[in-house]
């Protein structure tokens, strides 16, 4: 499926990325359609989880844009900014659980922040979302008592408290043994396929790129910028840079 031919739900252009005068990213420009399912990928250093940072708006480019949903987030002020991240939900490594707080006060804060929801309704969502990530009946557990892969799937349920129409994943298998992760990239493919939700992820596994991505964007750190782009299958045949194809193969990196 070509998609850069169907709509955009988010459009970078022109991005550069940068610390201070230590610049990470120049010149990134790509789309992401409504619906899809993006992997970012990359080698450690290249700014995968930098990039991310400035799509959800944490930071502000000193050159470029970021337009989510026809907004440019790089130069909206912070009532909008904060108006389109109700949209958007974010899942970290740390998967942002709040530890002195249940699951269902960690998946309610949203809520009660953000709506005027009655407490009767939003312990009904809370339910809910615990239910779609096979969670129901832990409302009441801490994150403490759960296992990883548990609470990585309660982060999950936490992203999507508001519906989010957006959803951004960093390295959502780290940690995990494969078969916790093989459940978490099914549970993936469910928001994506069930919920019709743009997902964007930053990882290195591979395993859970060609389980689930739509797309691939392969960012280099010498280049500071994009060296592939494809399906999965296209990047582990790509012949026109080694880097891509031996990540893609997992071979020991060349040297031209």
């Amino acid at each position: 499926m070509e998609y850069n031919n169907r709509e955009p739900v988010i459009v970078v252009e022109n991005l550069l990325a940068a610390y201070d005068e230590n610049v990470i990213l120049r010149d990134v420009s790509f789309r992401v359609a409504r619906g899809e399912l993006l992997a970012i990928v990359g080698g450690s250093g290249c700014g995968k989880s930098t990039l991310l940072k400035y799509m959800i708006g944490l930071y502000r480019a000193r050159r470029g844009r970021v337009v989510i949903n026809g907004v440019d987030i790089m130069s909206a002020d912070e009532d909008i900014l904060n108006q389109q991240r109700l949209g958007i939900g974010v899942l970290f490594q740390s998967n942002a659980l709040i530890g002195s707080m249940t699951l269902a006060e960690n998946i309610s804060l949203p809520l009660k922040e953000h709506t005027d929801l009655e407490p009767e309704f939003i312990s009904r969502i809370v339910r809910m979302k615990l239910g779609m990530v096979h969670l129901a009946g832990y409302e009441n557990h801490q994150p403490s008592e759960l296992s990883g892969g548990m609470k990585k799937r309660a982060g999950f349920a936490r992203a999507m408290a508001m519906d989010p129409t957006i959803l951004f994943f960093d390295e959502p298998s780290a940690g995990l043994d494969p078969v916790t992760a093989a459940e978490l990239y099914e549970l993936i493919q469910s928001m994506n396929r069930d919920m019709r939700t743009t997902i964007i992820i930053v990882t290195h596994d591979l395993n859970l790129v060609f389980a689930v991505a739509d797309r691939v964007i392969m960012l280099d750190a010498e280049k500071q910028g994009i060296i592939a782009e494809g399906s999965p299958l296209a990047l582990r045949e790509w012949e026109d840079d080694h880097r891509v194809y031996d990540f893609f193969n997992r071979r020991k990196t060349r040297h031209p």
